[in-house]
């Protein structure tokens, strides 16, 4: 029996379960608005969600290839350890982080697993790649989403205030459905690429796959496509109700103005940077930031900075659950 490939597509196999972990636990940060004003049923926002995440899979690899160069992880029974802990660190955490509501970053939770199961074993991490198109794009990109969110809020406020309040919410609902399948694409293009680094690793440790190569194979990205948009249709209700409900009380024109920014960031640091940005922090910045230009008092800050503290714990607990599971692994077969 070729043990290597039974290996290889053990590995593949936990990675789509990271990627369907990923569906239901970041489904949320795409239609969590919409459903919030009311602009989309639940229902109909996760069968559309799913779809276009399918789509949006097949709409680049950039960030696959950045999730690819974190680690060098060498070839061989080390190797499979290293990615088969860092993989189970970040459904670990996903679970922890689903099953009390919070919308932590699943793209974090997994470069913070890579790198967490790297360090067990003194393999090369590449910290110029995670300082440059993680650490840094992860602290600025909701601080930008909010931004832009509170700019673009302000300019609709100055051209809509005088007209008709019913008329404008029902044009900016009718707007959400656009922006909010912006989004959808967004997740595709951004989160699914995660899982396509992760298998190419598992490719490269058996073996099947040059280091060097450019073009990831299109049967892995299909898998991950479907992966996530299967994982988004089974799930996401309880983080939708953190994001659309509990951070602000959202207008049509607030979640409109959200969704909008929070798309344009992902397609410009996927294409423009290369960079895994967190859809949830991106969205979750927005939404911050087109509540506070009504007023600093309708958001909901305490509900805000149990977010942070997701996003904080995000890297180095999933870093600490792989490397433990690495770690187990090793006695486990002998090292």
């Amino acid at each position: 029996m070729d043990w290597t490939l039974v290996i290889v597509i053990v590995l593949i196999l936990v990675a789509l379960g990271f990627d369907f972990t990923n569906g239901f636990h970041d489904a949320a940060n795409a239609i969590a608005t919409s459903v919030g004003t009311k602009a989309l049923t639940m229902r109909t926002a996760l069968i559309m969600a799913a779809l276009l995440n399918f789509v949006g899979a097949f709409l680049g690899q950039e960030v696959a290839k950045t999730i690819q160069s974190v680690v060098d992880p060498g070839t061989g029974p080390d190797a499979f350890a290293l990615v088969g802990a860092a993989l189970a660190g970040a459904i670990i955490w996903n679970l922890i982080t689903w099953r009390f509501g919070m919308p932590s970053s699943s793209s974090h939770a997994l470069i913070g697993a890579v790198v967490g199961s790297a360090l067990v074993v003194a393999s090369d991490v590449n910290w110029s790649t995670v300082w440059s198109k993680v650490i840094i794009p992860m602290v600025t990109s909701p601080f930008v989403g909010m931004l832009l969110a509170f700019l673009l809020m302000r300019v609709i406020y100055l051209i809509w205030r005088n007209q008709d309040r019913a008329a404008t919410d029902r044009g900016f609902r009718r707007a959400q459905v656009v922006s909010a399948a912006a989004m959808s694409l967004g997740h595709g293009l951004q989160d699914a690429q995660k899982t396509m680094g992760v298998i190419a690793l598992v490719l490269i440790a058996a073996g099947y796959r040059d280091e060097g190569a450019e073009a990831i194979p299109l049967w892995v990205v299909a898998l991950c496509a479907g992966a996530i948009s299967l994982g988004t249709a089974f799930g996401g209700q309880r983080i939708m109700r953190t994001l659309g409900r509990r951070v602000i009380d959202l207008s049509p024109e607030r979640g409109f103005a959200a969704e909008t920014v929070a798309s344009s960031v992902l397609y410009v640091t996927a294409y423009g940077i290369q960079a895994p940005v967190s859809t949830t922090q991106v969205i979750t910045g927005s939404i911050l930031g087109a509540g506070a230009e009504k007023s600093v008092k309708a958001v909901r800050w305490n509900v805000g900075v149990n977010i942070l503290w997701a996003w904080v714990l995000t890297l180095p607990m999933a870093a600490i659950v792989a490397a433990g599971v690495h770690v187990l692994l090793l006695a486990l077969i002998g090292y």
